[in-house]
C-alpha cells in the first residue's frame, strides 16, 4: 500500500509513521506537514534514508497543492492527523484553526474523491481515516463515559473545529460512498509531544525550578493515553475498521491534573534527586482557570476492545516514567 499521513512530523504523527514503517516492510509512506512550531523532523531521522518513506512541506490549506500531491503520490489511503491542536492557542486567535482543521480537511477529502472516483480500482478499496479528539463531546460530570454515540458538544474553537472536520468526513461516506474511518482519542502522552501540553510543561518548568503551573485548583479530569497504544490503535481501524464507524480510543486510565502533576513530580524526585526543598511538588502554583475549561473527559473503549481486539497495554507509572526519561534527555538536564 502507499499511505499519505498527514501532520506526520508532529506527536503522534512522528510516532505513527514509527510504527507503521517497522510494521509493514512492503508500505510506502508519504509524510504531508506544513513544519508549524509543533513539528520536528527530527523525529524521524530513522527513516531518512528510506526509499519507502518520502517527506512533502505542505499547507493542506493550499487546495492546489493538495491535488498535486495526491495525483503524484497515488495513495491507497489517507491518515489524517495535521490539525492545530492548542486549546489555548484557539482561545487566542481561532482562525487557524478554522483553515487547517475544517477547511484542510475538506481539500484532502474533495481531492482524494476527485483522484480515487478516476482509479481503476473500486472506490470502496480506498480508505480515509480521519483523527479526532475526545473534545468533540464536550464535558462530563463526575461519572459517566464518552461513547461513539455521545452526542456533540464541542466548548472551544479548538474541540468545534474538530467536531467540524468529523461532520464533514461523515457527509463524505454518507454522500459520496467514501470508505473513510474516524477516531476520537483521549489526551495523548509520551516522546515527541510539544512543550506547551501539560506533560511537557510540567518536566519543563520542574527542571528549571520554575513555577508549575496549574490551572484553577487543578481538578480537571483526562483520561491518558500512551501515544504507542493509539498508534496501535489508529493502525488497527485503518486496516480492520468497519467502513463509515467512529472508534473511541482511550486509555481507561483517568488523572486529576493535581495528582498527575504530583505524580511526574515524584518520577523527578526519583529520577534526578529530590527537587527544591526536598521535592519538586513544592514548585506547583495554582493560576487562572482556562477560560471553558471542560471538567472532565473520559472514553468508553468498549467498541474497538470488543469489535477489533485492541488492548490497551500501557503500565501508566512505567510510560509515565519513559515519558519523563525522554524529556530529560531532550532538555539535556
Amino acid at each position: 500500500m502507499k499511505i499519505m499521513v498527514t501532520g506526520g512530523a508532529g506527536f503522534i504523527g512522528s510516532n505513527l509513521l514509527l510504527h507503521l514503517h517497522e510494521t509493514y516492510p512492503k508500505y510506502s509512506f508519504l509524510n504531508v506537514d506544513k513544519l508549524t512550531y509543533a513539528s520536528d523532523l527530527t523525529f524521524l531521522k530513522p527513516l531518512e534514508d528510506s526509499p519507502r518513506y518520502a517527506f512533502s512541506k505542505t499547507d493542506i490549506t493550499d487546495r492546489a497543492a493538495v491535488k498535486k500531491l495526491v495525483e503524484e503520490f497515488a495513495p491507497d489511503g489517507v491518515i489524517h492527523l495535521a490539525a492545530e491542536s492548542h486549546v489555548d492557542n484557539s482561545i487566542k486567535g481561532p482562525e487557524p484553526f478554522v483553515m487547517t482543521n475544517v477547511v484542510g480537511t475538506f481539500n484532502l477529502l474533495e481531492e482524494c474523491r476527485n483522484f480515487w472516483n478516476k482509479s481503476d480500482k473500486a472506490f470502496s478499496e480506498f480508505r480515509f481515516h480521519h483523527v479526532s479528539t475526545d473534545e468533540v463531546y464536550g464535558s462530563l460530570g463526575a461519572e459517566g463515559l464518552f461513547s461513539e454515540t455521545t452526542p456533540y458538544a464541542p466548548n472551544s474553537p479548538y474541540s468545534a473545529s474538530k467536531a467540524s472536520s468529523d461532520f464533514m468526513v461523515r457527509a463524505y461516506h454518507h454522500t459520496y460512498g467514501m470508505n473513510v474511518v474516524t477516531t476520537n482519542c483521549s489526551n495523548n502522552y509520551g516522546p515527541h509531544q510539544h512543550d506547551e501540553k501539560l506533560i511537557p510543561t510540567v518536566i519543563r518548568t520542574a527542571l528549571q525550578k520554575k513555577s508549575i503551573p496549574v490551572y484553577g485548583k487543578g481538578e480537571n479530569v483526562r483520561d491518558w493515553l500512551f501515544v504507542k497504544d493509539h498508534c496501535r490503535a489508529i493502525d488497527m481501524v485503518f486496516h480492520e475498521g468497519k467502513t463509515g464507524e467512529t472508534y473511541n480510543v482511550g486509555g481507561r486510565n483517568e488523572w486529576m491534573n493535581i495528582e498527575l502533576v504530583r505524580a511526574i513530580c515524584d518520577e523527578l524526585n526519583t529520577l534526578k534527586g529530590e527537587g527544591p526543598d526536598g521535592d519538586y511538588k513544592n514548585l506547583i502554583s495554582f493560576v487562572t482557570d482556562r477560560p471553558g475549561h471542560d471538567l472532565r473527559y473520559a472514553i468508553d473503549a468498549t467498541k474497538i476492545e470488543s469489535e477489533l481486539k485492541w488492548q490497551n497495554t500501557q503500565d501508566f507509572r512505567r510510560d509515565l516514567r519513559e515519558t519523563v526519561q525522554w524529556y530529560i534527555r531532550k532538555y539535556g538536564f
